[in-house]
Parts: structure tokens; C-alpha cells; sequence
């Protein structure tokens, strides 16, 4: 093989997980299993959905911790750290590893870890997700983040809720709506493009979530002042709705989604619609795919 095609196809080398383990049977053909209603997905399902609700709502857990420990001006870690610029590459790297654990852990490595409603209706666009395995998906997601955050609420309280904190809420900066819109859609699209050609690539797969989580990294530190940092309407949504702060939350809707599925344009149009594997972020041979039908 040249490196490229789906990592199902290989041996799993210790970072992807199922050292030992290979596999000499072809990948499952994308859609296969498709005719699943609603009550049939939600009954077989279901543990892949509540994966997705825990790890998006884990996400927020570290990020509301994190921002209140860096940002809250009573915080000794604040005060520790006077320069906001250090800050908040501290902080990236906290959400980049964040990203990373919670990619790599055994429950992330079953659901395919979207977390994120743009990833997900991007492989539903693709064709590798069921529509309504997606559509619970999506509910868990905005469900699973919103509770994460009302989690960190409850701990650390006003410290938590009140300026400039604020419950870890994504707003546009001070350069105005236009740039947030157009930094949110760039970043977004440059986190599919990256997933896209490393899932997709065996030498890459088993990398795909430290790549990721680099991105989460440098975003964090590099763009955050613009946006808030986004990339996820669910992520925006769960701080927003405890906080009442939805100026111009339609950025961190659209944006996000475009950037994603305009990623997923130019990968297949540059490489082939068929040359998308699995809407799964880390594939293990020993954990079942409710996307591609693949059973251990």
C-alpha cells in the first residue's frame, strides 16, 4: 500500500490502539446497515451516542475549568501569570491535550469522538454517517457540552459566571463580526481538511487526534482573540445558554459548518469522493463501527 486508503486495511500500531492486532478483511462498504430507523438506531446505538454526549461535555468541563483558573482575576494561577498572552497559550495547550485524551480514550475510539455538530453533519454530507445516527449525535452533543458547563458552574460559581469568564463564551473580538466570521470558517475548514487527509492515509490515521488536538492548540493561542475560538456550534450553544450571551451567535452556526463542508468539497474534489473511509476519527480493529458496519 502507498500510504494512502483507510487504516482498516492495516496492521494497528500502539498509538491507534489494538497493538498485535490486523486485519486481512476488506472495509465494510460506507452506508451498509443504513435502513435503521429511529427507535431501532436508539436501541443498538445508544452507547455510542451517550459517548458523544460525555466527551463534548467533558471538553467543556476542562475548558470552564481551565478558563476560570487562568482568567479569574482572583485565581492564584491569574495572578501568577500577569502577561493574558501566556495565558491563553497555557490554555491552548490544555484543550489541545484535552482534545487528545478524550480522542485516544477507549470511549472516543467507539464513537469516532466528533463532538463537534459541523464534523458530524460534514461525514452525514459525506455519505459515512446514518442520518439518524446524526441526528442523535448532534442532540447529544449540544446536551452533553451544556451540562459540562453547568457542572463547572456549580463548583466554582460566580468565579465561573461572572466577567471575564463568563462562563468560557465564545464572542467575536475586537476586530468585529466580519473577521470572527471569516477566522471561524478558515479554522474550521482547516480542522476538516487536516482530518480528512489523515484519516484517510495509513501512514497518518493513527496520528489523526494529535494532529487535532495540535490545531485545538495553536487556534486556541493564535486565534482566539478574533473569535473566541470556536469551531463547534454546540460548544458555543452550551456557553451561551447558561450565560444569555448569543451576540452573534448565528457566526458559530454557519461558519463552522461551512468551513467543514466546503473542506469536504475540496478533499473529494481534489481526491475523489471515494477516497473518504470512515467517518471515525480513530478506527481500532478491536472496537465496532456503527458508521461503516465493521465488527471486531
Amino acid at each position: 500500500m502507498n500510504g494512502d486508503g483507510h487504516p482498516l486495511t492495516r496492521t494497528l500500531s500502539p498509538a491507534s490502539g489494538g497493538e498485535g492486532q490486523s486485519s486481512s478483511s476488506p472495509l465494510p462498504q460506507a452506508g451498509e446497515g443504513r435502513g435503521e430507523g429511529l427507535v431501532s438506531s436508539l436501541r443498538k446505538h445508544w452507547p455510542e451516542y451517550l459517548i458523544e454526549g460525555w466527551a463534548l461535555g467533558t471538553f467543556m468541563v476542562s475548558a470552564g475549568v481551565v478558563a476560570t483558573l487562568l482568567g479569574y482575576p482572583g485565581s492564584a494561577l491569574h495572578e501568577a501569570l500577569p502577561d493574558p498572552n501566556v495565558r491563553r497559550v497555557l490554555g491552548g495547550f490544555a484543550m489541545g491535550l484535552t482534545a487528545i485524551a478524550i480522542i485516544y480514550s477507549p470511549f472516543g475510539k467507539r464513537s469516532g469522538a466528533h463532538m463537534n455538530p459541523a464534523v458530524t453533519l460534514t461525514f452525514l454530507r459525506l455519505g459515512k454517517i446514518a442520518r439518524w445516527d446524526a441526528t442523535f449525535y448532534i442532540a447529544a452533543q449540544f446536551i452533553g457540552g451544556t451540562l459540562g458547563v453547568l457542572l463547572v458552574w456549580a463548583l466554582f460559581g460566580s468565579a465561573f459566571a461572572s466577567p471575564p469568564v463568563v462562563f468560557a463564551a465564545t464572542l467575536p473580538g475586537s476586530r468585529g463580526v466580519a473577521v470572527a466570521l471569516l477566522a471561524e470558517f478558515t479554522i474550521s475548514m482547516g480542522l476538516m481538511l487536516t482530518i480528512l487527509i489523515a484519516t484517510n492515509r495509513t501512514r497518518l490515521a493513527p496520528y489523526t487526534g494529535i494532529f487535532a488536538g495540535l490545531l485545538v492548540a495553536a487556534y486556541i493561542s493564535l486565534e482566539e482573540p478574533l473569535s473566541g475560538m470556536s469551531m463547534n456550534p454546540a460548544r458555543s450553544f452550551a456557553s451561551a445558554a447558561p450565560a444569555g450571551a448569543w451576540t452573534s451567535m448565528w457566526i458559530y452556526f454557519v461558519a463552522p459548518i461551512a468551513g467543514m463542508l466546503c473542506a469536504s468539497l475540496l478533499y473529494c474534489g481534489l481526491r475523489g469522493a471515494g477516497s473518504v473511509g470512515c467517518a471515525k476519527l480513530l478506527h481500532p480493529l478491536n472496537v465496532r463501527c456503527i458508521h461503516c458496519g465493521y465488527q471486531p
